[in-house]
C-alpha cells in the first residue's frame, strides 16, 4: 500500500457511493479524511459501508488490523466544508452532476484555500465549472470508477485555466493511492465516459432488439475483448439514471449517437435504476463490492 511521506489532507464533499469510495482509498493510504456530508442518513450508510469494505479487504489480506482500525475510525464526517481545515492539501467534490449544484459546492470549497480543488464530474465541463471561481489555475477534474477500491485508473482532466503546477500535484496525489492516471484535455464526456457509454448504449439498444438476453451480451464482450465487466452490469453499476443523464448531456453536444435508447428511458422512470435500486439489467441484493 502506498502511502505519503508526511500525512496529507483531503476533504471529499458529498457521501454517496463515489464520495464514499474516495474517502476509503485515501483513509486506507494513510491521508487524513474528511466527509463533507449534511445528511446523517447518508453519513450512517457511508460508516456502514466503509466498515464492510474494510472487513473485505482484512479478509482478503489487503488491510492489516491498524488499517481497518484507521478506516472505520479516523474518517472524519463534518456537515459543511468550514468544518474541514483551512489550507487543506485536497478537496474533491462528489454531488450529483448538475452544474449548479457543482459550482455552488465549488465556490463554498475554494473557501478553504486548497491546494487542490477538484472535481469528480464524469461529463461536465471543467471549464463550465471553473466559471465563478476565485482560482481556476487550482482546479482540475479527478475523474474516479466505481467501485473505486477496485479500479486502478484516475481520469485527470484539465481545464484551460489549469496550471502545470496543479496537473503535476494531482498526478502525485494519484500515485499516492496506488493508482494510475490518464490526463485528458476538457471536452465533452472527456475519454472515458465517450467510449463507456457509447459501448453501454449500444448494448441497451441490442437488448432493446432482442439481439440477446443482458448476461449473453456481457458475456460476449467480457470474454471476447477481456473486459473485466460487461456494459450492461456495469451501467447498473454506475447508475442507469446516471447513464441516461450523461447520455442526454452528449447527445446535445457530440450528436444523435449518443441519444439514450426508450428501453433506458422507462427502465429510469420506472425506478429502475441499477444497483442502488435493487433492479436493473439485473437483480441487485445489498452488498458491497470487495476492496
Amino acid at each position: 500500500m502506498s502511502h505519503p511521506t508526511a500525512q496529507q489532507k483531503i476533504a471529499i464533499i458529498g457521501a454517496g457511493t463515489m464520495g464514499v469510495g474516495i474517502a476509503y482509498v485515501f483513509a486506507a493510504a494513510n491521508w487524513e479524511t474528511y466527509v463533507v456530508e449534511p445528511d446523517d442518513v447518508r453519513t450512517n450508510a457511508a460508516r456502514v459501508t466503509i466498515a464492510k469494505a474494510a472487513e473485505n479487504g482484512y479478509d482478503r489480506g489487503r488491510l492489516n488490523a491498524v488499517d481497518v482500525a484507521r478506516l472505520n475510525h479516523d474518517i472524519v464526517f463534518v456537515k459543511a466544508p468550514i468544518e474541514a481545515p483551512l489550507g487543506i492539501d485536497l478537496v474533491i467534490e462528489t454531488v450529483p452532476e448538475q452544474l449548479d449544484l457543482k459550482r455552488e459546492v465549488l465556490r463554498a470549497a475554494e473557501a478553504l484555500e486548497p491546494a487542490i480543488l477538484a472535481s469528480n464530474t464524469s461529463s461536465l465541463s471543467i471549464d463550465e465549472l471553473a466559471k465563478g471561481l476565485a482560482r481556476p489555475d487550482r482546479f482540475i477534474g479527478m475523474h474516479f470508477f466505481n467501485p473505486v477500491w477496485s479500479f486502478s485508473l484516475v481520469e485527470i482532466v484539465r481545464g484551460s485555466s489549469t496550471v502545470d503546477a496543479c496537473l503535476n500535484a494531482a498526478l502525485e496525489v494519484v500515485e499516492s493511492i496506488g493508482k494510475q492516471p490518464a490526463v485528458v484535455k476538457d471536452s465533452p464526456g472527456f475519454a472515458t465516459s465517450r467510449l463507456d457509454l457509447i459501448a453501454a448504449l449500444e448494448a441497451i439498444r441490442m437488448v432493446e432488439q432482442g439481439v440477446g438476453s443482458p448476461e449473453d451480451i456481457d458475456r460476449a464482450i467480457q470474454l471476447a475483448y477481456r473486459h473485466p465487466v460487461g456494459p450492461l452490469k456495469l451501467s447498473d453499476i454506475v447508475g442507469l439514471d446516471v447513464r441516461l443523464d450523461i447520455a442526454r448531456r452528449l447527445s446535445e453536444s457530440l450528436g444523435d449517437r449518443f441519444s439514450p435508447p426508450q428501453l433506458l428511458i422507462e427502465m429510469v422512470a420506472q425506478g429502475k435504476l441499477g444497483e442502488k435500486s435493487g433492479q436493473g439489467f439485473y437483480d441487485w441484493p445489498s452488498s458491497v463490492d470487495e476492496p
